[in-house]
């Protein structure tokens, strides 16, 4: 099941009301058995689409019934540290998700890092000329095309247009994950100069030549990791769900995968399952001594 708040017409506010009232927190049932449901939420980007579709098509194989909720950024971090999540596979660190980490990070299960070598920064073709953000004059109308107000990426975007001299005149221009890849490929098949906010694992680096600008003033900081949490208390009385979220680790490269088949189409919860169908030993590494109902 996939909620999805816009199409109800709701604030994040109200969403948040909405889904904080609505869903359990997958408490085991009577007599000690693990519970058989479990939500999993995860902020709307394309690598997490991808992530928690995966792990929510493992989920069903092992006969959980599997609730995928998208929420907004801070949402997520707030619905399971309050229990009315199950966990997520969405944590991006140390940079990307510091303020809410550390707003909501003592209250969680932190499981452990799922995916190595995600990086985020600014993002332009490789036939542009420039290599550095320190390159940059008055390319692009001096706008870079962002994503959504208050992601990580952007936050270190507002900074480096205060920190590089050369970007004082610039402007960040706020809109969606979707508006961003759109923009970028209209573009490029023009040929013309863009910036963008960027991170990896994504598909669009699988889809056109591109290339991140040096940041010699570490503003975007070094190479981050996708990490997973859990509510509290879900380690004791979910074990095994808990155990395969410990499990659960991937590649760059498996991430990108999904979200190219998704990117060109495909349904994510079928292009999770064409991957998992491709990748079953990986994925059975996730599963061993976890029983199937």
């Amino acid at each position: 099941m996939t909620f999805t708040w816009k199409k109800l017409g709701l604030t994040a506010a109200s969403a948040s009301a909405l889904f904080l009232a609505a869903c359990g927190n997958g408490d085991s049932a009577d007599g000690g058995s693990e519970s058989k449901e479990i939500t999993l939420a995860y902020v709307n980007w394309d690598s997490e689409v991808a992530s928690t579709h995966v792990v929510g098509e493992v989920f069903e194989d092992l006969g959980y019934e599997t609730t995928l909720t998208p929420l907004d950024n801070a949402i997520m971090w707030e619905a399971v540290a309050n229990d009315e999540a199950d966990a997520m596979v969405a944590g991006w660190l140390p940079n990307t998700h510091a303020s809410q980490f550390e707003k909501y990070g003592d209250s969680l299960d932190h499981i452990g890092t799922n995916l190595e070598g995600a990086k985020v920064g600014l993002v332009v073709p490789e036939y542009m000329e420039a290599d550095s953000i320190a390159d940059l004059t008055d390319q692009a109308g001096q706008t870079i095309t962002g994503i959504e107000a208050g992601a990580g990426v952007m936050t270190a975007t507002e900074e480096a247009l205060g920190t590089y001299e050369n970007l004082s005149d610039w402007t960040l221009q706020p809109s969606s994950s979707g508006a961003m890849v759109t923009t970028l490929g209209q573009a490029y098949e023009k040929e013309e100069d863009f910036v963008v906010t960027g991170w990896s694992p994504h598909w669009k680096f699988q889809t056109y030549d591109l290339k991140y600008l040096d940041d010699p003033e570490g503003v975007f900081g070094d190479a981050e990791t996708i990490d997973t949490f859990a509510r509290e208390g879900l380690a004791e009385d979910m074990p095994e769900a808990h155990e395969v979220l410990e499990n659960f680790n991937w590649t760059v490269e498996d991430m990108e995968a999904v979200m190219l088949e998704i990117s060109e189409g495909t349904d994510p919860k079928e292009a999770a399952r064409n991957w998992i169908d491709a990748n079953q030993d990986k994925v059975d590494e996730w599963t061993a001594g976890v029983s199937e109902e």
